[in-house]
């Protein structure tokens, strides 16, 4: 039986009449109910499914994808709790589930409760609590797949994504490092995740509820220091940090006065290092670079002082070809992100595709992957992506060509230093084929000296050995 009332009947149709047209599954052994509750549902403008028993709720769940399922108690063959325990048992519990007895009792309300049931429904079923219940399971089921839509949308913390050994080390190490809170040196080529690492140190430190703050490095000194210190009447980037992380992407760039105020300010622990009053520093610094500081420590272009002090734990993040077994994972992984976060089509990467991918060298790293992923789910027609599609998408890379019909060079499109960097990575490693690897060969094809080019080539990442 239904209990009705006018006046709540109405007020509870209210409730739900933001939320027309869910799909409801209506499971109980009682047709009359069953027509009932689904009659009064429908004029709601909800689709209507009804099941007599379990059987045919697993069933009709199974093919139809609820957004709401009232489930009655007391059936003639699996009751509706031990069909609720399966559900939940088996990881499928996906929409609200409200439970209904015509004589439940409170232990089996609160069984219902901790096998995750929305809320518990006595009969005769009161109209105005139906339709209010309803409408709050139905609310709630929108907001968790909301919830759970913006987490795979945004892995705002991404650990490191791969099965290879060189990624498992690299996950041991994070964990030793955010257990500590001292400085943190983040090393490795342009596009490995360098702030992607960072990021997952604050996430897993003693800081983690505290802010991070991105410092930019391309400011002179002099806006650096205003970014740093503040002005008058405003934070700076050292206040906004306090508690949390102020991270530095590639500090190698700082120039060398802009190097002289951070070793300051790290000696003397405050915020201010002009002034001795101002507060203490209490944040933890994590900077990175894709050059060896040490080298141009050596050739008096970084401040010694302040290597040591930035260097006390070093993070080294391998580039994506030391660990190429890891790219089908992160294809599949970038396959799925792109979908959900800028809702273009989903497409399957053959084997084939998967295996190419992951022969290429990945200059770019995973920024490179990324780049590559995104251009052929929105670029490309056939539910799978071939093997064609990948090489005329790495041929496009690798000539500069953009889809746009753009004939700039890929390097025309990166800031000056990168750009440099990247020739000169490509110039090398092409240079270093034509000599079998030689370096002394090298020397003299490019006119360098040979001190000067190993250098040279540590710090661009070229090893001679692999070339």
């Amino acid at each position: 039986m239904v209990a009705s009332g006018p006046a709540t009947a109405r007020a509870g149709a209210d409730t739900i009449a933001a939320m027309a047209n869910a799909r409801i599954l209506i499971v109980d052994d009682e047709p009359d109910i069953r027509e009932l509750i689904g009659e009064i549902l429908a004029d709601e403008g909800h689709e209507i499914l009804a099941a007599g028993n379990a059987a045919e709720a697993r069933e009709l769940r199974g093919q139809h994808q609820p957004d709401l399922v009232l489930l009655d108690v007391w059936m003639p063959d699996t009751d509706g709790i031990s069909l609720l325990r399966e559900w939940t048992e088996a990881g499928a519990l996906e929409c609200p589930v409200v439970m209904i007895s015509g004589h439940g009792s409170v232990e089996t309300a609160v069984e219902a409760t901790r096998l995750g049931a929305f809320d518990f429904i006595e009969k005769p079923v009161s109209m105005a609590k139906l339709m209010v219940t309803v409408g709050n399971a139905l609310e709630a089921g929108r907001l968790k797949r909301e919830n759970a839509g913006l987490r795979r949308q945004v892995p705002a913390v991404m650990e490191p994504m791969g099965r290879s050994l060189a990624v498992q080390q690299l996950k041991r190490r994070l964990e030793r490092i955010a257990a500590h809170d001292t400085p943190v040196l983040i090393t490795g080529e342009a596009g490995v995740g360098k702030a992607m690492a960072a990021r997952w140190i604050h996430a897993h430190s003693r800081r983690a509820e505290g802010p991070f703050v991105a410092a930019p490095t391309r400011a002179e000194s002099d806006g650096l220091a205003r970014l740093l210190l503040g002005s008058e009447g405003e934070s700076g980037l050292l206040g906004q940090a306090q508690g949390g992380v102020l991270f530095i992407d590639d500090v190698s760039r700082l120039n060398a006065e802009a190097q002289r105020l951070l070793l300051k300010i790290l000696e003397s622990g405050h915020l201010d290092p002009e002034r001795a009053s101002s507060p203490a520093l209490e944040l933890r610094l994590v900077t990175g670079t894709s050059v060896a500081l040490e080298n141009l420590v050596r050739a008096g272009q970084f401040e010694e002082a302040l290597y040591y002090q930035l260097s006390v734990v070093p993070l080294e993040i391998p580039p994506l070809r030391e660990r190429q077994e890891d790219v089908p994972d992160l294809v599949r992984f970038y396959a799925e992100y792109f979908p959900s976060r800028d809702g273009v089509p989903y497409r399957h990467f053959s084997v084939a595709a998967q295996n190419r991918l992951r022969q290429h060298q990945w200059p770019g790293n995973l920024r490179e992957l990324k780049n590559l992923v995104q251009r052929l789910l929105i670029l490309g027609g056939d539910e799978e992506v071939s093997v064609a599609e990948v090489e005329e998408a790495l041929a496009q890379s690798d000539t500069g060509k953009r889809p746009d019909g753009d004939p700039a060079p890929a390097l025309f499109h990166l800031p000056l230093r990168e750009a440099r960097e990247e020739f000169e990575r490509q110039y090398l490693t092409y240079k270093l084929k034509a000599v079998d690897g030689s370096v002394g060969r090298l020397a003299e094809a490019v006119e360098m000296e040979r001190t000067h080019l190993y250098r040279k080539l540590r710090q661009l990442g070229v090893d001679p050995k692999q070339v």
